[in-house]
């Protein structure tokens, strides 16, 4: 991925990740469009920086996102990459029976939200010079928290879907993977507070980084998140899942005493 003169649509773009990495983008000689279902939050992003656009999406509304596709590509035809970042993580109980509305909302944001973006989007994005697509997973893709499943199993299929689509895009797109670790935002309440989680800062900068080398890392991991991509391989994956897990329980129950 070059490293400035791209048109880059971010969705998931009002905040967090999204929103970190948007102005990055921007200060780094990009246009950047922001997108995602809340037009104040996108307007605040955007606010200041006048090749940040601000743009609405609902990547759950398969209509939505053919209409957002035509007016993005109207509106900006030299989009060249793709930073497919929104997502929803919700916490969930395995032993016994449930409502299971988050887990759907789960599988058609996380899943079906990026699949969908990228066909609406690709048929433009084949016939642009420097194309990139860009597929935020996460850390826990490869090693699960028992208690987001649906969450965990959504990014490890995204990583799947991505190994794939970079095979088929070859020569034509670039694919990116992009695997956080654990952030400090406000994906899940309270998170934005967590110590043990990264500052967004310190990840966002570390982001800009690896993404500033040349050629582009297939997979962008900061140091953080290596232990968690590695542990199969390194043969640790029971003992950091088993860590990840006690560290996640003893942490939610002392929030909730």
């Amino acid at each position: 991925m070059k490293p400035s003169g791209n048109t880059i649509l971010m969705t998931g773009g009002g905040s967090g990740i999204g929103a970190a990495l948007a102005h990055r983008l921007h200060d780094a000689g990009n246009t950047v469009i922001v997108a995602g279902r809340r037009q104040e939050a996108l307007d605040k992003v955007a606010e200041g920086r006048a090749n940040i656009h601000a743009m609405t999406l609902d990547v759950e509304n398969a209509a939505d996102v053919e209409d957002f596709a035509a007016r993005v590509i109207a509106a900006h035809p030299g989009l060249n990459v793709l930073f497919n970042n929104a997502g929803i993580m919700r916490f969930e109980t395995l032993t016994s029976r449930r409502d299971l509305s988050d887990a759907e909302a789960t599988i058609v944001t996380n899943v079906l939200g990026p699949i969908r973006v990228t066909n609406a989007l690709i048929d433009h994005l084949t016939a642009q010079p420097d194309a990139v697509i860009v597929n935020v997973t996460s850390g826990l893709a490869f090693v699960p928290l028992v208690d987001a499943p649906t969450y965990c199993a959504t990014k490890a299929a995204i990583h799947s879907y991505t190994l794939s689509l970079r095979d088929a895009l070859q020569g034509k797109v670039e694919v990116i993977e992009l695997a956080p670790p654990g952030v400090q935002t406000t994906l899940t309440p309270g998170q934005e507070k967590r110590s043990m989680y990264q500052p967004l800062d310190d990840f966002a900068d570390e982001v800009m980084r690896l993404f500033a080398a040349q050629p582009t890392p297939d997979e962008i991991l900061v140091e953080r998140v290596r232990g968690f991509r590695n542990a199969e391989r390194d043969g640790k994956f029971a003992e950091t899942m088993q860590q990840l897990n006690d560290f996640a329980r003893k942490a939610r129950a002392e929030a909730e005493a």
